[in-house]
């Protein structure tokens, strides 16, 4: 690799970070919802979406309209829709089985004290659904198969739909996932809806789904009034290969990223340098006659980039320090370095295996961490949705030495009331 490499990857590696303009903006928008309701939520839905209308109940799509949109599909859609909704569930039923359905536990110590944890689905959960530039169906079973299995007793869905338009196979999603309510709002202001709740829609447990800059700003500012899985930036993928790998493949692979918007990054990395010039070669004469071309070509030209390595080490590495969102290690034989990989939300191993399956139909949710937060976070999962409750239950025996003991250590910290709540007990 070449001298200042690594400063060029930072530049590369830089998150869009939100300006104070936007921080307003949302500032503004999830305050006038909060204090101000459904009225606040229909004036800025007319506004941000062009969509006008009388009362919130027009905003809210009924399950029977939802039932019609599934029933009206044309065959092979209906067929891969239900596949893939099949699919995920079964992926997200065998994550709930590894806990043990649901990993509650007890156990009676020495003294006979009962100690334990119990785990339930949460109570209410929304799902944010971007729309706009593109609709989203698969964003809907990605969400709500996990919520579903976890437990969660009511899912509220929201979908920005800019003049009303409204796509027919994501209410079709909707229905195959059971959806309890769904409303056709978005924007920052649907996240503090469902933050706060309004005189229509309910308030939510936790916030969860993709979303822009707008929406993501909106999630971090109504933390710790709601939960949210996560505060997540523009869509990205590094790809691995050894030269053992079609160009052409390749190439579709990263236009496949690059055409999720402006700002999703795509980064090639392989040891063979005519491969990369073919790679490059291809996306030039492939992207004519894309449709999403003009928003292709900004990614490319700003977010993306194709990088020659010696050798595979190298590679890992990068990838290690980039903690991509989607990583393919398109080598002949991806098994041997896929332990080797510390930080990446999805992995889709070897050339018959791109990143697009896992947006539709492999089975994990395609809810990930981006911009570097693999390193810690972890794919969207039915885990996001439980919440755990520790138990703790003295016996007669225990309740002499778990106080005493208690009422020790209170004292050491300067807890008086601590220490004479616990002394309490051992007197009577």
């Amino acid at each position: 690799m070449d001298e200042g490499f690594e400063s060029a990857l930072q530049a590369l590696l830089v998150k869009n970070k939100e300006t104070e303009d936007v921080r307003k903006v949302v500032r503004e928008i999830v305050e006038s919802v909060r204090d101000l309701g459904d009225r606040k939520v229909l004036e800025l839905t007319a506004r941000w979406d062009s969509l006008s209308v009388d009362s919130m109940k027009e905003l809210e799509v009924s399950r029977d309209r939802q039932q019609q949109a599934l029933e009206n599909l044309d065959t092979p859609v209906r067929k891969a829709l239900e596949s893939a909704v099949s699919r995920v569930k079964t992926y997200h039923e065998k994550q709930l089985a590894a806990f043990g359905e649901g990993a509650s536990w007890e156990y009676r110590d020495a003294d006979g004290n009962r100690l334990g944890q119990r785990v339930r689905g949460l109570h209410r959960v929304g799902l944010y659904v971007p729309g706009g530039k593109a609709a989203y169906p698969s964003t809907v079973y990605m969400t709500a198969i996990p919520a579903k299995i976890a437990g969660v007793r009511e899912v509220v869905l929201v979908v920005p739909t800019p003049n009303g338009e409204v796509s027919q196979t994501l209410l079709a999603a909707a229905r195959l996932c059971e959806i309890d309510r769904l409303f056709t709002i978005g924007g920052a202001q649907a996240i503090a809806a469902l933050a706060f709740g309004t005189e229509t829609i309910p308030r939510v447990d936790k916030i969860v789904g993709p979303g822009n800059i707008y929406v993501a700003t909106a999630k971090e500012s109504v933390y710790g009034s709601v939960d949210v899985d996560m505060v997540a930036g523009p869509s990205e993928i590094v790809i691995v290969t050894d030269g053992s790998v079609r160009a052409d493949w390749l190439a579709l692979d990263i236009l496949a990223q690059a055409e999720h918007d402006e700002m999703a990054q795509a980064i090639l990395i392989s040891t063979d340098r005519k491969l990369l010039d073919a790679v490059e070669k291809e996306i030039g004469s492939r992207l004519a006659s894309i449709p999403r071309k003009q928003i292709i070509s900004e990614s490319l030209a700003n977010r993306s980039a194709l990088i020659e390595v010696e050798e595979i080490d190298q590679a890992v590495a990068i990838v290690n320090r980039i903690a991509p969102e989607h990583l393919e290690l398109a080598v002949e034989k991806p098994s041997l370095i896929v332990d080797r990989i510390e930080h990446a939300g999805a992995i889709f191993m070897g050339a018959g295996t791109p990143e697009v399956v896992g947006d539709y139909t492999a089975g994990p949710s395609h809810v990930l961490p981006t911009s570097g937060t693999a390193r810690f976070g972890s794919p969207l999962g039915v885990y996001d949705f439980l919440v755990k409750t520790s138990i703790i239950d003295c016996s007669d025996k225990g309740l002499l030495e778990l106080n005493r003991d208690a009422a020790i250590i209170a004292r050491e910290e300067g807890l008086f009331a601590h220490a004479l709540s616990a002394k309490s007990r051992l007197e009577s």
